[in-house]
């Protein structure tokens, strides 16, 4: 009996859809789908990372048609269906990956277990970094520039590109524009949300590290009621780090906060509002794929590195210099006014 082993829809293990939906063999199958090139990347954390390498998959499948993309990270279930394998970090994939062939292979962390996983893996090709001596390295003078910026904040500083024009050029390839991609949950649940003016998310929080980047709570508090006071609505945003901070906020504003939620339910809560405003944390990422309009605050990274697809502005406090820092002797984000913030979401509702 005639198999094809090398059909995207393939699995060896259960039947393909096709033969589910319509009892079709693989040899009058008419969906039949000749995979000629298989591409491993792997990117494992952090989600908004993740989220924001998503646009290689455009322009690996533009380049190939036949190119099956098998992705290992801990966030699999964020990825798109155009990633026709999507592996969580675990052992099992590992096994497997270990058994698989590839064309291609990106490795776009520096960590050293994906180093050495990129390393160990088959592939004619790879790209990114992989362990030379015991510590990560770039597989060529591609992604040396990329290494290199997080090694000397100098050279970081002075880096004028985004992080998708910087992939793109470790893969060989030119960033066009290409946008990111994630699974759709944006359509999966109704909202029962109070009527009124365009909807704001503040999203107050941004994790545990680099505390250095947060706004002062009183200063979301009154950014809240001014936004309210003109005819906004207001909804807070973040997980279970700032469960208790938004609700201080919620009970001195009046503002919404329907509380923390699963990944999923975040993000299809997130696509109802109009324009977010955020510190550099997943919820940034996540509006720029939901293509939300976005005022971004931001102090400790380098501006140059986020791609906004000319959905809002970056605003951060004048002479700053606690470039990756975690304690700044100014409290820079304090120079960040109320106003300037209030004035930005203005703007960019009008201009949206």
């Amino acid at each position: 009996m005639l198999i094809h082993y090398d059909c995207r829809h393939f699995q060896g293990t259960v039947p393909c859809s096709f033969h589910k939906t319509e009892g079709v063999h693989c040899q009058d199958c008419p969906h039949y789908d000749q995979v000629t090139r298989r591409i491993l990347i792997i990117k494992l954390d952090a989600l908004g990372d993740v989220i924001r390498t998503t646009p290689l998959v455009e322009t690996l499948k533009r380049s190939d048609s036949g190119s099956q993309i098998f992705w290992l990270t801990r966030w699999p279930e964020i990825l798109p269906d155009t990633v026709d394998r999507k592996l969580p970090f675990d052992l099992p994939s590992i096994l497997y990956l270990e058994q698989v062939t590839f064309d291609l292979l990106i490795n776009l962390d520096k960590d050293v277990e994906a180093c050495a996983l990129a390393s160990r893996v088959q592939a004619e090709k790879k790209h990114g970094f992989v362990l030379s001596g015991g510590v990560p390295a770039p597989v060529d003078q591609l992604a040396e520039q990329k290494f290199l910026t997080g090694l000397f904040d100098d050279i970081g500083r002075a880096n004028t590109k985004s992080y998708p024009e910087e992939i793109f050029e470790i893969i060989g390839q030119t960033f066009k524009g290409e946008k990111y991609a994630i699974a759709d949950y944006a359509s999966d649940e109704q909202w029962s949300l109070p009527n009124g003016g365009p909807l704001v998310g503040l999203n107050t929080g941004c994790g545990r590290r680099w505390l250095t980047r947060l706004w002062p709570e009183e200063y979301w508090v009154q950014l809240a009621i001014e936004l309210q006071e003109q005819g906004y609505r207001v909804l807070l945003l973040g997980g279970p780090d700032e469960e208790q901070a938004n609700r201080r906020i919620q009970a001195d504003s009046g503002a919404l906060y329907l509380g923390t939620m699963p990944l999923e339910r975040f993000i299809s809560l997130l696509n109802q509002c109009d324009l977010v405003v955020t510190l550099v944390t997943m919820a940034l990422h996540l509006a720029i794929a939901l293509e939300k309009r976005i005022v971004l605050l931001n102090n400790i990274f380098n501006r140059h590195e986020f791609e906004l697809y000319g959905l809002g502005e970056i605003l951060e406090p004048p002479n700053c210099t606690c470039y990756f820092a975690p304690e700044c002797d100014r409290e820079c984000m304090r120079e960040l006014s109320v106003n300037e913030i209030f004035e930005a979401v203005s703007r960019q509702l009008d201009v949206g």
